[in-house]
């Protein structure tokens, strides 16, 4: 009898799934995003939600939960209901470093999500206040070399704070790591001239830094990036430096197959229109999509080894 009732239980959940996932959408979505607004992520993620709510014909929300180095908005997503309504455009900070810059999350970074698609990658450069009187990055190091502790490096996200640390590490210099809350203030704060240097998102500092507001001496990418040409990788001076942040859309853990398939495809679909491409392309941002979710799934795990390694070598401690 309790075998009976269990699989009459379990056969209406599937029937009740089912049929959700094929009427889904019927409601608004919202896609979290761990930044400020005016951040990179921020960026892509509004140009990805302007083409999912057209082609899904429903409103896609952004709610920007910034703090804690994106461990807010993790955890609001992680305890969210698994219904389709609630995702993440998450990037490498929420799900690849944070493990290895805190010692207690109150998030699982792969158990607690659902897999869904990668979006692509979001090049990062080295750039540095216009009174700053050098202009490539062996010119930094030597004038850092001459000056030790008296230059400071802005640190709004874990890829600055990763990368930052990392060339300190390789080039042998003292910098002072000063913490910004985003992006956008770090940047101001670089403009302003209270702080030296800042390993920067092209997404949010793509105008200022073709405006001249700064001077970029480097990117953080092993490849030189198209919309910066001239610029150097940080790898010519600094031999296996690579840095990359990357953007991806995940769901609470549980998501039904069928709600994961068609999220997946329809951003897919919106990342291989050439209209949301050049959107992209003018934010710096490089679509490079996963073909499957269980793909993207494997790249969150294989990105959290390499950040938490990343972060062991540049000695970070964590907090």
């Amino acid at each position: 009898m309790r075998l009976a009732s269990l699989a009459l239980s379990l056969t209406a959940l599937l029937f009740a799934q089912t049929a959700h996932s094929q009427s889904y959408p019927t409601d608004p979505i919202t896609l979290v995003v761990p930044f400020a607004a005016g951040s990179g992520t921020d960026a892509v993620a509004r140009v990805v939600a302007k083409g999912l709510s057209e082609r899904l014909k429903q409103q896609v929300l952004i709610d920007n939960r910034a703090g804690a180095n994106g461990q807010i908005a993790a955890q609001f997503v992680a305890s969210s209901k698994p219904d389709g309504y609630t995702l993440m455009m998450t990037t490498n900070t929420p799900h690849s470093a944070n493990p290895g810059l805190y010692r207690k999350l109150r998030y699982d970074p792969v158990k607690d999500f659902t897999a869904i698609t990668r979006v692509g990658e979001l090049p990062f450069a080295v750039v540095v206040k216009p009174q700053l009187p050098v202009k490539s990055l062996p010119e930094l190091i030597a004038y850092a070399k001459a000056h030790p502790g008296k230059l400071s490096y802005a640190t709004p996200n874990s890829t600055s704070l990763v990368a930052s640390e990392t060339i300190k590490r390789l080039a042998g210099i003292d910098v002072v790591g000063i913490p910004y809350k985003s992006s956008p203030q770090a940047l101001t704060e670089l403009i302003g001239g209270n702080v030296d240097m800042y390993v920067v998102d092209l997404g949010s500092g793509a105008a200022m830094i073709k405006a001249g507001k700064v001077r970029t001496l480097a990117t953080t990418t092993v490849k030189a990036v198209s919309t910066l040409p001239g610029i150097p990788p940080v790898s010519q001076t600094l031999k296996g430096f690579d840095v990359t942040s990357w953007n991806g859309i995940l769901g609470p853990a549980g998501l039904p197959r069928p709600v994961v398939d068609r999220i997946n495809a329809e951003v897919l679909a919106v990342l291989s229109d050439k209209g949301v491409q050049e959107q992209l392309s003018q934010l710096g941002f490089e679509v490079w999509p996963s073909k499957s979710p269980e793909e993207f799934g494997k790249y969150v795990t294989d990105q959290l080894a390499h950040w938490t390694s990343m972060i062991k070598q540049a000695g970070i401690q964590a907090e």
